[in-house]
């Protein structure tokens, strides 16, 4: 078995990680990063084929307040690498930012792939050492590290450890939530802006699976949103639904399943939709009286459901408040993100496990969730930073 001594250890090598990297070696600490996939940053790389949306331009105090009951707890890490600083670091590494219509920020190349070779580029040159095909299956007695290499177990030596293991979404990327039987205090994942399972009748799944529904808005537990959101073969998925996940996904494991509506038409007020649609249709066919009201083909097809299912709410309170019975999430796997992991009372304010002193967490491995929009993204790099800097200060107070 090899035998080495690593400085200090980073596993995981996304975002969260490979940002706990680079702060500690700007701090001219040796360090070496441990990841069980090929290559770093899978999870990143795909995020980045919709734009990559890197962070969110909206004042401080308002994004703060989209992580919900966790705010208190990320707050600090946020506030000390905050939006700003994080535009600033992609800049720096010949990535200008822009900041849409919406208010997310983007790398103007829309991808992920050139920031992320920037990215190693700069560890290389920092001393950083990425050990690839590595996965963490522990402690080897009270300070060694164990890990299945590719030529067999290896032991490390490490003066702290920072681990960035990632949640249990996209599994086949990295963030397999296998490690979790080897920390304290670890609720259960549970899928985040992820879709959720609704039954069609097989009519409306053949027809439209796949088909988008532009310009709705979604309303549950008096929440109400807009956006777009896609029909699968089994339910709803996209930004709307996204949005609701958490509310929906616990009430759903409270009480069983649950109803939201959609307004298909939001930008028409009721009264004008029920000039149109309520009343008498003559001998017009209902698809085509549906037609009146601007309802696209797919927009019809959920009408047409809900009718199927026995609604008797007039038309145009259907296109309005559209119920749909809603089962349960999508599987964890096809989510976005995820909520649960390692929970907060098991680290102090410097991310360190209080169970086991020189051991710090960051990014989505610790109980939290928040909506798409650059506030996933950034809250895993202000955690990597903010677990470095606690790395940092426990080997100062220990020296």
């Amino acid at each position: 078995m090899l035998q080495t001594h690593a400085g200090v250890v980073v596993v995981g090598a996304g975002p969260a990680g490979l940002m706990a990297a680079e702060t500690l070696a700007q701090a001219g600490i040796r360090v070496t990063v441990y990841d069980r996939m090929p290559s770093p940053g899978r999870k990143f790389l795909i995020a980045g084929r919709g734009g990559l949306n890197l962070t969110h331009g909206e004042a401080l105090p308002a994004f703060l307040t989209r992580y919900g009951t966790t705010r208190e707890r990320l707050a600090p890490a946020i506030e000390a690498f905050p939006p700003t600083a994080l535009a600033d670091w992609a800049e720096a590494l010949g990535q200008p930012v822009f900041t849409g219509t919406s208010g997310r920020v983007f790398p103007r190349a829309l991808k992920s792939s050139p920031l992320l070779r920037a990215w190693l580029a700069r560890l290389a040159g920092l001393g950083v050492t990425l050990r690839a095909r590595h996965r963490w299956e522990g402690w080897d007695g009270e300070a060694g590290l164990r890990f299945a290499g590719p030529d067999g177990p290896v032991t490390v030596a490490a003066d702290a450890l920072v681990l960035a293991l990632g949640g249990a979404s996209w599994p086949r990327l990295g963030s397999d939530g296998a490690w979790t039987g080897l920390l304290p205090g670890v609720r259960p994942f549970r899928p985040s802006n992820c879709g959720f399972l609704i039954p069609w009748s097989e009519v409306f799944r053949r027809r439209f699976e796949g088909e988008p529904l532009k310009r709705i808005a979604v309303a549950f537990a008096g929440q109400r949103l807009r956006g777009e959101a896609l029909v699968t073969a089994d339910g709803l998925e996209g930004g709307a639904v996204y949005a609701i996940s958490g509310p929906l996904r616990e009430a759903i494991a409270a009480q069983g399943p649950a109803t939201l509506h959609l307004d298909l038409r939001p930008d028409v007020p009721a009264a004008a939709l029920a000039a149109r649609l309520d009343a008498p249709r003559g001998g017009q066919s209902l698809a085509n009286h549906l037609r009146r009201a601007g309802l696209p083909p797919v927009a019809i097809g959920l009408v047409q459901e809900a009718l199927h299912a026995g609604a008797t709410a007039p038309l145009s309170a259907l296109v309005k408040a559209l119920p749909l019975r809603v089962t349960g999430p999508a599987p964890i796997a096809r989510a976005i993100s995820s909520a649960g992991g390692v929970g907060w009372d098991e680290v102090d304010e410097r991310f360190m496990l209080r169970a086991r002193p020189g051991v710090f967490l960051a990014g989505e491995m610790l109980d939290w969730e928040a909506p798409t929009g650059g506030y996933l993204l950034q809250a895993c790099f202000s955690t990597g930073a903010a677990a470095a800097e606690g790395a940092m200060a426990w080997l100062g107070r220990r020296g």
